[in-house]
């Protein structure tokens, strides 16, 4: 098929897309026009050796879920309850300050559960059930005392400049396994506590730029790729608009003598095109069986919403997508596990997302992918053994739990220790760099040899620190 591109050259790209308005548009451009400088061709490194995980499903807990209620079992916690204990380091405190801080015990249960003999709290009953699949690493700690840095910390491991996401940093590595979605997806992000640079690209080529679907602040039944489709065209009035569209970015290509963002541009158009015959199909929960839907709890007003984006996280990953992140938050300046007043509002938070967590791990397993499959279950800190304000508990950063699952990683396994009472981590001491950094371990990357160079230094995901946790690996 040839196109008039003569008189096409003297249109601007934007004249362009305000005419052809293409159905696929919105998403092919959302992003690129902000990407910085980069110095690289585009292109990705590859595996550096073997990898245990193929793709990785992460499940955000937004606001700091409480460590000490939910999967880090502290006795000597009951046994004190309400008493004053001196603290030095408590949240901005830390310059060597000490404050007396009120213990306050978990008022929720925590048993065994497995052949593993794993500690969970009544919190998560399902999850509770799926013990002997789960990694704990009990010693987690991490930069940031507020929402907003810290969740930009867990995501860009910076706490304050723009750099490429963890999914980013994936999606540069090792791409897509289908060519027809994008590499990295995240479902209902927040607009708020780092917002789109949570799934940015930074200063890697534009096309490693997470694919947002949703919105924190929308109901998940309208989570799906938008404007895949035009019912005003024919599909071959599509495919002409779209070839001129692509001779034009061609013609601006040469002219420009290349660049990131003008490639960068091509392919989002390319892939979006793809989509169009394919999203849609793997966005579509009514190709579900009843009994899928009921596992992950669509059956029922609590779980709903948690539960239909776990299934679209399982669909999406099963279909090729390597990094799918699930967000459990919302549009406010107080996440969901934000509980500084009335802990026990964890209650409808773990109701919500108990079932749906669980349900993915069975799935996942049953279909065989749980094995190549990293599922990271966590929030950006935990929260403090100390009440606030009576029966809350403030930001926890020196200490709090992460859980993995599949992937390469050890089932039925703890690792490290907070101390008796939660409050900081001090055993095997696991840093939000060295999670990270055993994650690109699982998916065949080297932490230290996964390297941009941007503005004449070399910059990877876990800076200059970083090292594998390599007790959390399976033998």
């Amino acid at each position: 098929m040839t196109h008039d591109i003569d008189s096409a050259e003297s249109w601007s790209r934007r004249a362009l897309l305000a005419r052809s308005a293409c159905g696929f548009g919105s998403l092919a451009l959302a992003g690129l026009c902000g990407t910085s400088g980069a110095t690289e061709a585009l292109g990705r490194p590859g595996l550096h050796h073997p990898p245990r995980a193929r793709r990785v499903i992460f499940l955000f807990m937004h606001g700091g879920p409480s460590h000490v209620d939910s999967f880090d079992w502290k006795p000597k916690l009951r046994q004190d309850d309400g008493k004053e204990l001196p603290v030095t380091g408590y949240r901005f405190d830390d310059l060597g300050r000490q404050t007396r801080r009120k213990l306050m015990a978990s008022p929720w249960e925590f048993r065994a559960h497995g052949q593993s003999g794993r500690m969970v709290s009544s919190l998560f009953p399902r999850i509770a059930e799926q013990a002997d699949k789960l990694c704990f690493v009990h010693s987690m700690h991490t930069e940031g005392v507020a929402h907003g840095p810290a969740t930009l910390f867990l995501h860009t491991g910076q706490v304050n400049l723009v750099r490429p996401s963890m999914g980013s940093w994936i999606s540069y590595g090792l791409g897509t396994e289908n060519a027809n979605l994008p590499a990295f997806v995240t479902l209902q992000p927040p607009r708020q506590m780092g917002g789109p640079r949570n799934y940015g690209a930074g200063f890697l080529p534009a096309m490693h730029q997470g694919t947002p679907v949703g919105d924190a602040g929308s109901p998940a039944v309208e989570v799906r790729f938008r404007h895949l489709e035009n019912a005003e065209l024919t599909p071959e009035e599509l495919r002409r608009r779209f070839g001129l569209l692509q001779d034009l970015n061609r013609v601006q290509a040469r002219e420009a003598g290349g660049g990131d963002a003008l490639e960068a541009a091509a392919r989002a158009f390319e892939l979006a095109w793809r989509m169009q015959g394919f999203g849609p199909e793997v966005m579509d929960l009514s190709r579900e069986p009843e009994s899928s839907r009921k596992l992950y709890g669509l059956d029922r007003k609590e779980t709903a919403e948690f539960g239909r984006q776990c299934l679209l996280a399982r669909r999406l990953s099963e279909a090729g997508v390597r990094f799918v992140q699930v967000n459990y938050s919302d549009n406010t300046n107080n996440p969901r596990w934000d509980q500084h007043n009335r802990i026990r509002d964890h209650e409808k938070h773990a109701a919500a997302t108990d079932q749906p967590a669980a349900a993915l791990l069975a799935d996942l397993e049953a279909r065989g992918l749980l094995e190549d499959t990293l599922v990271w279950w966590g929030g950006e800190f935990g929260r403090t053994p100390f009440s606030q304000n009576g029966d809350g508990r403030d930001h926890n950063p020196p200490g709090f739990t992460v859980w993995l699952a599949g992937g390469g990683v050890r089932p039925g396994h703890a690792h490290g220790a907070t101390d008796e009472y939660g409050f900081r981590a001090e055993k095997d001491k696991v840093h939000m760099h060295d999670l990270h950094a055993t994650l690109l371990h699982l998916m065949g990357l080297d932490h230290e040899r996964l390297i941009f160079r941007h503005a004449g230094r070399d910059f990877r995901l876990t800076d200059v620190y970083g090292r594998v946790v390599r007790e959390v690996l399976a033998g």
